[in-house]
């Protein structure tokens, strides 16, 4: 008779989740995993990892060692093959709150006030008035210490060059690439991730070390 086959379970991390705090955290909130044979995927994914509390803080470290040793527990002597990243940042939501239209008035005003004023400070300082002004001269012939018509159509161009260079008019996309801003946020969320994932791992060190752990 053929001895049964050791069971292969592969599992992939989610680089960063949100949770509600409270919610007990499973391996299916954290990762994506596969089992041979695929019976086994529904009892590894229902398998639990620990219960979110308010001392957890905002974040919260999910390694891939953890998820290991419970799905150890769960099918003893599976084979586990691990992929991508070696960790999951949880971040832990209090409470759903409907979103401040107070804080977006406030916040939309701010931003309209202040690019209004740095377009306005830097056309001071470069004499945009004067540009203007020569520039309708060489094409009309004759100065216009006014020219009101061109500078119509100056803002015009600015904000549609804005929009074309944000690649967003309100909801809208011109087309499916990242914007700069998007772009800049993604970076700036990877840093902000792995400085969290560094500071967690030396805090782990530091409770080890004080308790004689190596």
């Amino acid at each position: 008779m053929t001895a049964p086959s050791t069971p292969i379970i592969y599992v992939r991390l989610h680089s960063r989740i949100k949770m509600k705090l409270g919610v007990t955290l499973k391996i299916r909130h954290v990762a994506h995993v596969l089992t041979d044979p695929p019976g086994l995927e529904d009892k590894v994914l229902e398998a639990e990892l620990m219960q979110t509390e308010k001392k957890d803080g905002s974040l919260l470290l999910v390694d891939v060692l953890q998820i290991i040793g419970q799905i150890q527990k769960t099918v003893p002597g599976a084979t586990i093959e691990t992929l991508g990243s070696s960790h999951t940042l949880v971040e832990l939501i209090p409470h759903d709150r409907p979103p401040s239209k107070s804080l977006f008035i406030l916040v939309w005003l701010l931003l309209f006030f202040g690019s209004a004023l740095t377009i306005m400070n830097f056309h001071a300082d470069v004499n945009m008035k004067e540009v203007h002004i020569r520039i309708v001269e060489m094409l009309t012939g004759y100065r216009d210490e006014n020219p009101y018509l061109f500078q119509t159509a100056y803002s015009i161009g600015i904000g549609f060059g804005m929009a074309v260079f944000f690649n967003h008019l309100f909801k809208k996309k011109w087309n499916d690439e990242p914007t700069p801003l998007e772009v800049e946020m993604y970076l700036y969320q990877q840093n902000v991730d792995q400085y969290a994932v560094n500071e967690e791992y030396e805090r782990i060190k530091k409770e080890r070390a004080s308790s004689g752990q190596k």
